[in-house]
Parts: structure tokens; sequence; C-alpha cells
């Protein structure tokens, strides 16, 4: 039953022939996951919570950092260190409490992935690594469960809804991923840019409760803020990529690789889940969160040579170690991992 205020609440968009009540009904019965809670899933969750979508889930096992606020916009500075799903939920059960938060603190894995998309009609994906992409889009695939893809990278993004109603998927657009990771830490992101693909996520999303409109399915909508360029590209479904997914289900989408140097001791200080990742036994992995903490395993009688994706954790990764532990045995990789990849693991 509507609570006290539902009419009024609601009132603007229940005007809407699209929606009305019966709309307004079916966006109450509605069970959302959003995977990742930055600057995708903030402004998404922001306007389906406000919209009055029943169920979402706020799936994100990070914490709140200082260098997320300019676009992860339901976070404030007093939220630093917090994990990002909880503070999310206090924030939203505010705008909208009639809304069903349910937090999920876990990095979404192929153990997980099955049994936490069975509960959700959609999925929206917040992710920012092609790793995870991949596993969402198998997951649905697997599952029967529509979802609406975002990627951003500097001024530019992307939008599409794969396996809506038999659509396209994922792979048939990338059937393989790629060996390079491309991360908004890395290269920069003007805020609002996710903010804006967000929000038409969060329309996709709506349009796709209500069956109303035309849903970005089979098209592919690149955006260029900085040019204030639109492209609308036409997508083929490959039968073959769908029908792989469902006969071998999931498993991780593994890059294998080697570096060059089998001779050289090198630091790798990306995170744990970030692809490629060289089988050799000359590497030692630390976080750069976790350098504090572990710097005690870095060898101070020999040259390391320090890598991420780019060049540019690395370099801080050695500026901290050299300040603050007396390091002075560091050689920064500028050009990042792929530099010191051997040559015939380049695509």
């Amino acid at each position: 039953m509507p609570k006290n205020g539902f009419t009024e609440k609601y009132s603007r968009q229940i005007k809407l022939p699209e929606v009305g009540s019966a709309g307004q009904e079916k966006l109450g019965n509605a069970k959302i996951l959003i995977v990742g809670m930055g600057g995708l899933g903030c402004p998404a969750a922001q306007y389906l919570a406000a919209a009055g979508v029943g169920t979402l889930g706020l799936m994100d096992h990070d914490h709140v950092n200082l260098s997320n606020l300019h676009r992860q916009i339901l976070y404030r500075e007093s939220d630093v260190g917090k994990l990002k799903g909880e503070v999310a939920k206090t924030a939203l059960r505010k705008l909208n409490p009639d809304v069903n938060l349910i937090s999920i603190p876990e990095r979404l894995d192929n153990n997980n992935a099955l049994a936490l998309f069975e509960k959700f009609d959609l999925i929206i994906d917040g992710s920012d690594n092609f790793q995870t992409k991949y596993l969402i889009n198998d997951a649905a695939v697997l599952t029967d469960k529509p979802w609406i893809y975002a990627s951003i990278y500097k001024y530019q993004g992307q939008l599409s809804v794969f396996n809506y109603e038999s659509g396209p998927t994922y792979r048939c657009l990338f059937p393989t991923t790629t060996n390079q990771n491309v991360s908004c830490e890395e290269v920069g992101v003007i805020g609002v840019l996710p903010g804006v693909l967000g929000t038409l996520q969060a329309t996709e999303a709506i349009k796709m409760i209500l069956n109303a409109g035309s849903v970005i399915s089979g098209k592919l909508k690149i955006i260029d803020l900085l040019t204030n360029q639109d492209q609308l590209i036409k997508l083929q479904k490959n039968a073959e990529q769908v029908e792989k997914v469902k006969s071998r289900g999931l498993k991780p989408e593994i890059i294998e690789c080697e570096l060059a140097s089998a001779d050289k001791l090198y630091l790798d200080v990306r995170e744990p889940y970030e692809e490629p990742r060289p089988q050799n036994s000359n590497i030692i992995s630390i976080p750069l969160n976790q350098l504090k903490a572990r710097h005690h395993e870095i060898p101070k009688d020999r040259q390391v040579h320090v890598f991420c994706q780019h060049g540019i954790r690395s370099k801080n990764a050695i500026e901290y170690l050299s300040d603050n532990f007396g390091f002075t045995n560091l050689v920064n990789v500028e050009d990042g991992i792929q530099s010191i990849l051997k040559e015939e693991t380049h695509a």
C-alpha cells in the first residue's frame, strides 16, 4: 500500500502518460542492482531512489577516498575512509525513506554474481574495469537479466543496454578483453562526465521498468563533453558469442602475459584486480594504499623498478616511499606495464 504523501511525492512523474499511477507502482515493485557506487553509481542511485524504485542494491567493497569527491557526489569529506555502500545507503535513505536500500560490501566475482543477479530485475554497471564488465555481461546472460553499460574516459562516455529482450550483449561488441585497463585514477576525468552517464543509465532503467520509449539496446551512444559531439552506432547480435557464454558458464577473464625481463626486480603498485597480471616471479605486488604497512617487504639493497598501468601511481609511490622510508633505489616505469611486457603480448 502506498504510504502517506505517495501521490504528492511522485506527482510530477505520475502526470506523465507513460507513468501514471500504474507506472509508479511498477517502479515501486522494481529491484535494481548497481555494481559500483562510484561516479556512475552515485547519480544513478540518486535519481532511481528519488523516482521511487522499490529496491536498490548498492554493491561496492571500496571506501570513500578524498579524490572521489569531485565526481562521486553522494559523499562528503567527513565520509572519507567509510564504506561507500553504507554511506550511500544513509544518504539515499534521507532522500527517500520508502526505498528498500541494500548495501553489499563485496566485490562482484564468479562466486557471488549468479546468485546475486537472480535477486534483481536488472543490473546497472558502475564498474571501472574491463574484467568486471565482462563478468557482469556473462552473469547477465546466464541469469537472463538486462544490464545498462556505461564507460567514461577523460571527457568521453559510452552508453548501451545489453542482453535486453534477446538483444546484443557486451561480447557482441567486444568479444575479448583488452590487455589495458584505463582508470580515472590514471588518466583523469572531468567530474560531470560520470554524472551525465549515470543519469542516462537511470533513465534507461526507468524506461525499461515502464516499458516506455526506445531503450538503447542494439546501439552504442558515444558522448564527448569537450566537443559537444554525440554518435549513435548500431550494434549487431553475435549469436556465437552468446552461446559461448551459455555453454562455458562463468570463468575469470584472465590475460596471460610475461615481463620482458626476468632479471630486474619489479614492484607492482596496482590493485589486485587490475589486468594484465604477469606471472613472473620477479614481481613484488603491493597496492599503493598498502605501502605504509608493507614497505618492509621492498628491498633497499638492489634496484627496484616500480610500475602501474600508466606510470602515474608508480611515480607517486616512489615519492611516498622515498620521503617517508628513505628509499633511494626505486626507478619509475614511466610508460606503465605495457612498456615492460614481452612483445607478443601486445595487442
